[in-house]
């Protein structure tokens, strides 16, 4: 035969095995099957519900309304857009559309797209995937401007020292 433990399992497995098949047979001789009442109650009320939804369909929840938001031309000038209208562009978040109306309104409008990518987070590939969707109907504002003098400000040049007129 086996080892100690193998037999001691084996009687186990057996005394489990006699223990269910008698109270198998002593719930057919004299016990009945049926569920308490509280279950039978609680069967009911989900035949009920699963019954009243295959009957009235499926309701829907109850959505909030959305809010109105702005009409969204279908190409954007983005030198006078407000940020709600340059979020719709895809790739544009909220962040991101308050920085391209900060920067111009502190800088002026862009005029065009290289001039779009002076703001941080706009680069090529940005540019590039909104450009079917943007327009630019400003000039922007020259970035090199020469700064004049007045003649007032200006200083005389003094002569050299060798030349003395007089």
């Amino acid at each position: 035969m086996g080892t100690p433990g193998e037999r001691k399992a084996l009687i186990f497995f057996g005394a489990v095995l006699a223990l269910g098949g008698t109270v198998r047979a002593a719930r057919a001789v004299g016990g009945s099957d049926e569920p308490p009442a509280s279950a039978k109650e609680a069967i009911a009320r989900q035949i009920e519900a699963v019954d009243s939804v295959r009957k009235n369909g499926r309701k829907k929840k109850a959505r909030k309304p959305k809010k109105a938001e702005p009409e969204v031309p279908a190409i954007i000038d983005l030198d006078v857009a407000t940020a709600e209208q340059i979020e719709t562009l895809r790739g544009i978040g909220p962040s991101l559309a308050k920085k391209i109306v900060a920067d111009r309104d502190s800088l002026g409008p862009f005029g065009s797209l290289e001039q779009l990518q002076r703001v941080k987070g706009v680069g090529p590939r940005l540019a590039a995937r909104i450009d079917s969707s943007v327009t630019f109907s400003l000039l922007p504002r020259p970035s090199t401007t020469a700064i004049t003098r007045s003649p007032a400000s200006k200083r005389r040049r003094k002569p050299p020292r060798g030349d003395t007129e007089n």
